[in-house]
């Protein structure tokens, strides 16, 4: 029998030329019931995929119709039916953010790549870190902080010079971005399961805003996350070229 391919793309041009191609080749399906979902795209657009789809339990298999396509697999017309018959299958828990804002709103989201904290106006941002209830770090003077799952260590993290971070290693990166006090600090490898919380210091003075996998809340004085184990990404990849592979090969460009 053959597979239920639901198709999605981004607005792209090519992405879109890409849609109608396979659309005419191997039908459509609807992404509820469907045994995989094909998404046409870039990165950004295969995380907001997998984050719209994941109360659907139904993997999803990326072809690169974007720039970076760190979570895509090459694009070709041909022969889909059998990569996605022979695709190997990667599990990615996201993280979870509860953002506090100065008018003591709380926002939630789910991050699969990473969870930052970014300054939004022209001083540097004040930060006290905890983890597990215990403060580790009482002043962190930075552009920025972030919090990294391994399959998002290559992403944002790794751009400031944070970790590559094996898939099943259980760990998360805490990196800083453009740290001034403490100057030497080079950030924190912490299980999985910690629960790791930014308070913002003089946040009048110091403006921050959070973001979880391109989702923005702005002014907030606390930041708690942790990881979601109850919530899991189901991505495939062609043999050879799963996400342990890549994060290994990433490291030796």
């Amino acid at each position: 029998m053959s597979l239920r391919i639901a198709f999605c793309a981004s607005r792209a041009p090519i992405a879109q030329a890409a849609h109608a191609a396979l659309t005419r080749r191997y039908g459509d399906h609807a992404e509820r019931g469907a045994d995989v979902i094909v998404a046409l795209g870039g990165d950004g657009f295969m995380l907001q995929t997998l984050h719209r789809t994941q109360e659907l339990n139904v993997p999803v298999y990326g072809m690169n119709r974007g720039t970076v396509g760190f979570l895509m697999n090459a694009y070709s017309e041909h022969r889909l039916e059998e990569r996605l018959e022979e695709a190997e299958e990667a599990v990615i828990n996201p993280l979870s953010m509860s953002a506090t804002t100065v008018d003591g709103k709380v926002h939630e989201a789910l991050a699969i790549n990473e969870v930052s904290l970014l300054r939004t106006g022209p001083q540097a941002a004040r930060l006290a870190i905890h983890v597990d209830g215990k403060l580790r770090l009482p002043e962190l003077v930075c552009d920025g902080a972030l919090l990294a799952t391994p399959a998002g260590s290559t992403a944002y993290n790794y751009s400031a010079h944070g970790p590559i971070l094996p898939i099943g290693s259980e760990v998360l990166a805490l990196t800083a971005v453009a740290a001034f006090r403490p100057r030497r600090w080079r950030g924190a490898l912490l299980p999985k399961a910690a629960e790791v919380s930014f308070e913002v210091l003089e946040h009048e003075k110091r403006p921050v805003m959070a973001e979880a996998d391109s989702q923005s809340v702005r002014e907030v004085v606390r930041v708690d996350i942790r990881s979601a184990p109850d919530v899991a990404h189901r991505v495939m990849f062609d043999p050879g070229h799963g996400l342990e592979e890549r994060l290994i090969r990433e490291q030796f460009v």
